[in-house]
């Protein structure tokens, strides 16, 4: 999530902030579950990691850590480090014994490390949170080496056939982001007790610029859908190798 911005997103990122503070101690309770598409998720880039042999791992917005407690156990010779801007968030993950070197502060928009400073930069369910997403996933393309994994929403494949349908429709002529900011009263995001403040955000929508960077991207669909995941899949988890050479 971005620290400056416009005086609207700065309000925005102070309501997020806000909410992760209220609910920090409930936090996992509310938003982890094991079989759930970020968990079925993590299985998946978890055997990405052994297959294509990567040696460090950067999880953005990582909240309570969940993903690197996961790491370290499927895979305890990986170095794994987190970053999530949420101060309440980071010391519950402490609390679980992740060391202050493994989940640290930072900024999805402006990510601390250099170039290719990790094998694989990775995501779930963080980038809907932001109000420039395809920032963060640029800055993830950058410090990557070799290989990105997002586990993320497509609004477009949300809800039922009419309303999927209307959604796509009104993409396909370059119109969503209008009808987004008129269905939030030009607020630009939405507030949910479940989930915070969201936006609007397909994975779909950062394709473009992640398959410019890659050689090879590579789909699953994390929740039952159709074949076509763009028309019918609410979430996506997107592989993207950016060399398919160890």
């Amino acid at each position: 999530m971005a620290k400056r911005g416009t005086s609207a997103e700065d309000e925005a990122v102070q309501i997020q902030r806000s909410y992760y503070a209220q609910t920090a101690a409930d936090y996992d309770d509310m938003h982890v579950r094991e079989d759930d598409e970020h968990g079925f998720a993590l299985s998946f880039m978890i055997a990405a990691v052994e297959q294509f042999g990567i040696r460090s791992i950067l999880d953005v917005g990582c909240g309570t850590g969940r993903g690197l407690l996961r790491i370290k156990l499927a895979l305890p010779g990986i170095k794994a480090v987190g970053i999530e801007p949420s101060a309440e968030l980071r010391a519950v993950g402490h609390s679980k014994g992740l060391s202050h070197a493994e989940l640290i502060d930072g900024d999805a928009m402006h990510l601390a490390f250099p170039d290719g400073s990790f094998d694989m930069v990775c995501e779930f369910g963080a980038l809907h949170h932001m109000p420039h997403p395809s920032q963060a996933v640029a800055q993830m393309l950058r410090v990557a080496r070799r290989a990105v994994f997002i586990s993320d929403s497509n609004n477009f494949g949300q809800g039922g056939l009419m309303a999927r349908t209307v959604k796509q429709a009104i993409n396909a002529v370059g119109l969503w982001p209008l009808a987004d900011r008129i269905k939030t009263k030009g607020k630009g995001y939405s507030i949910s007790e479940g989930d915070g403040l969201f936006y609007s955000y397909s994975i779909f929508n950062d394709l473009p610029q992640i398959e410019h960077a890659c050689e090879s991207v590579h789909f699953l669909n994390t929740d039952h859908s159709g074949p076509n995941l763009y028309r019918t899949a609410s979430h996506v988890a997107m592989l993207a190798l950016k060399s398919l050479r160890q």
